[in-house]
């Protein structure tokens, strides 16, 4: 079993992505992005009960298929519930919506990355069209328009090349919760860093096409503990094995909620904490009233650097 030490000192049991349909318990045809084509692939990680949510998603920014002339497409990722009740309805769900994916692990917070992994895995092997992946929580009110507009400004490039992009909520310098209390515990021979590589907030980030293959190639020999890392730290530490840094954007909202105004949330990329009933409330009018002003933008924009 290969290793892969770093100058932070994790050591990892070896594990590699799923890259075959049989290794997946439900998802769309292994052809959807090769008929869409899609220039951004948005991949939501909900869990197995929280139906609502992904209905809420898709009666706003999910439904959104074609954005300032590119084409978009939003799938969900799940793992196995424990309930078989709600298994049974998942696949109903997956019959009648078609943009579930399920890998075979227990969905648990336990074990969200192993269904990052997945969400990795099934990117690259089926979509490797999509210039952008945008991973994204199911309580994200999300803005594909904002995300690409900021993209154009700030990171365009000739027509068929793209920078190794790792984008969203930077946070730096973490240490491990050595709280064997806590959700979040890591013992040190799990990880016996100081401190995490800087990475974005697992709320939503961003990967550009070359980050996502060089970011799945790292996670392949990148070994995994028990108890698993944080999904957000996982994929931070695959950025820094494989020499992709995190850009910072405060456009991306991390784990403090941002108080809600219209002019903001036209402007923000994510907004997290967002409860279904808000996400269709909020997203009809930003989207039913006039455009703002750069000054009330300006204003506004101050509550994401919370």
């Amino acid at each position: 079993m290969s290793k892969v030490d770093s100058p932070h000192g994790q050591v990892f049991p070896h594990s590699v992505p799923p890259t075959r349909s049989e290794e997946y318990l439900l998802m769309p045809s292994i052809h959807v992005c090769q008929r869409a084509k899609p220039y951004l692939i948005i991949l939501v990680a909900t869990a197995p009960h929280n139906r609502k949510a992904r209905q809420a998603i898709r009666d706003t920014w999910g439904g959104e298929v074609q954005v300032r002339g590119h084409r978009v497409m939003t799938l969900f990722i799940v793992g196995q519930p424990t309930d078989p009740v709600i298994g049974k309805e998942l696949i109903e769900e997956s019959k009648e919506r078609g943009d579930l994916i399920q890998g075979r692990f227990i969905d648990s917070y336990g074990n969200l990355t192993l269904k990052t992994l997945s969400m990795l895995g099934w990117a690259r092997r089926f979509c490797p069209q999509a210039h952008y992946l945008a991973k994204v929580d199911d309580d994200v009110l999300f803005n594909p328009s904002a995300l690409l507009q900021y993209l154009n400004l700030s990171f365009k490039t000739g027509e068929n090349e793209l920078t190794e992009l790792y984008l969203g909520r930077v946070h730096m310098q973490v240490a491990p919760d050595r709280n064997p209390a806590s959700k979040h515990f890591l013992s040190e021979t799990a990880y016996a860093g100081m401190v995490f590589p800087d990475y974005c907030s697992g709320t939503a980030y961003v990967l550009s096409r070359p980050a996502l293959l060089k970011l799945s190639l790292a996670a392949v020999a990148i070994r995994l503990p028990r108890p698993l890392p944080p999904e957000d730290v996982f994929v931070g530490i695959c950025a820094h094995t494989a020499g992709i840094t995190p850009t910072h954007s405060p456009l991306f909202s991390g784990g403090p909620a941002v108080p809600y105004s219209r002019c903001c949330y036209q402007t923000m990329v994510s907004v997290h904490h967002t409860k279904p009933g808000d996400m269709v409330h909020y997203w009809t009018e930003v989207h039913s009233t006039a455009p703002c002003s750069w000054l009330a933008v300006a204003e506004d924009l101050k509550y994401t650097k919370l």
